[in-house]
Parts: C-alpha cells; structure tokens; sequence
C-alpha cells in the first residue's frame, strides 16, 4: 500500500491510497483513534486524492481503519469553533461546504464509488455510506445519524439519507438518533449488501473487479445518465436517457460487444 502524506511532517496521513492493476483505487480513512472523524484535514485529503486520481483507476473503494468506519464530523475540533464572537459559524459554514463539496464529487467522478463499511457509521459517516454508489459492510456493523441526541440536527446526513430510504425511515432515524442493524440497513436500501466481517475483503474486491471488468465507456455513461435523469420528470429523463443510449450505440466498445455476443466469445473492450 502506498502512503501519501498530506504534509511535510512525520504524523500519519490521515488518508492512506491503494491502486491495484484493475484500476481499484482505495481511498482509506486513517484516524482509528478519533473513529475516522471527517475533520478539516480528513475532507481535504479525500478531496485532493479524487481530483488527482491516477488516469488508470476505473472504480473507487472508500475503506477505514480501526473499530469505526466513520463517526461523522470531529466533533471537538467543531466545537472549538462554536464561538460566535471569533467567528465560529462562518468556520462551520466553511467546513460543511468542504463535506458537501466531497460528498457531491463522490458523485460527479465518472467511477463508481464503493463503500467498504466496518464498526460503526454515525451522522456524517453513515452520509458518507450513503452517498457511495454502492456499499457493502459487516454484518455487525451498525447505522444511525444521531446529531438529534446532541441538539444537533444531521441536516447534511439527511440529503443523502433521504435519497437512498423511504422518507418515514430516513425521517426515523432522524429524529430518534436510534441505530439500525446492517440486515435493517439492506432492507432499507442504505447498504447493497452485508456479509461476514471476514469476507468483506473479498467481497468489495469482487464487486469491484466485476466492474472494472466492463466496458469503461458503458460504465461512465450509466454513472452519469442515472444521476442526471432520477431527479426529471418521466418524460425529461426518458429524452435525455434516448439521448445517452443514441450516443454510447455509437461507441467502439458497443460495437464489440455485439459482435462478442453474436460470435459467442468474450468482447475485448477498446474504451472508446
């Protein structure tokens, strides 16, 4: 695993990456002992890491280490500036631009993102799960956004939350700050799957391989026309979905994996 630090000093970055020859670049949170709280510098790292990605990764793994995938934002570095006199909510203002800016890149890349849940996700952890296009955890992990028990209500948690369950479930867990289970968060669609904490690795790796085995061109066009079209009305997204299809119909790789079919042979993808 290779390591890049954030900084000039000997402290451990606080986000590690990973590039292995199928293109999986694994981004994963280096702060076990704050449970991988999205400080200041954590959001800076990710961000940086997803602008600068090696021009060969073609799916992306957000992982962690230690007990927690992510107990949301650190709380004692925000309530640090909780001082209205010494600027204190412009501080907060900046910092959730930062989240939200990296939670809507999570998004806006073409590759698929992935997350690799273990432990516990709360608030802005359990956001960030949410807002991965796909996400498998253990089974023993555990779901909630439970800023309410704070006085703090998880407005940011609850866009992508509400993207991804029922709005009673979402608007629950909101308001009760209770926890819900991995075989709860599948039911109600926060999680693609959960298996044992054992064969999680395994299990993220062979979702990621499969993709990375597709055709990249079908793969970026599907990423981007599913995000743009789910919030049109039907008949916009069906234009602009015929419009999608017209255009990747156009594309080597269709072509190829056609005649693959037809040939009965495995397609060669050329990602053009």
């Amino acid at each position: 695993m290779s390591q890049e630090p954030n900084n000039q000093t000997t402290e451990a970055p606080c986000v590690l990456t990973h590039l292995d020859a199928q293109g999986v670049l694994t981004l994963t949170l280096n702060r076990p002992a704050q449970f991988n709280a999205l400080s200041e510098a954590m959001l800076d790292a990710l961000q940086n890491h997803l602008e600068t990605m090696d021009t060969q990764t073609r799916v992306v793994v957000i992982a962690a280490n230690g007990k927690a995938f992510c107990a949301g934002h650190d709380l004692r570095e925000m309530r640090a500036h909780a001082d209205s006199d010494n600027g204190g909510e412009q501080w907060q203002r900046e910092l959730f631009t930062k989240c939200s800016r990296f939670m809507q890149t999570l998004l806006d890349i073409p590759q698929p993102v992935i997350a690799k849940v273990q432990g516990l996700a709360t608030a802005a952890g359990c956001q960030l799960v949410a807002n991965c296009d796909l996400a498998i955890a253990a089974d023993d992990c555990k779901f909630g956004v439970s800023g309410v028990n704070l006085g703090l209500f998880c407005s940011t948690p609850s866009v992508a939350l509400s993207r991804n369950l029922s709005r009673k479930r979402a608007f629950h867990m909101l308001m009760t700050g209770d926890f819900i289970s991995a075989e709860q968060a599948v039911d109600w669609g926060l999680l693609n799957n959960s298996v044992k904490a054992e064969t999680l690795d395994e299990a993220v790796k062979q979702m990621a391989h499969q993709i990375c085995a597709k055709s990249q061109v079908a793969i970026t066009t599907g990423k981007a026309l599913f995000y743009k079209q789910i919030e049109l009305p039907l008949n916009e997204a069906y234009e602009l979905a015929g419009n999608a299809m017209a255009c990747n119909m156009m594309s080597d790789d269709v072509k190829e994996g056609i005649d693959a079919f037809f040939e009965k042979r495995e397609p060669t993808w050329t990602d053009s």
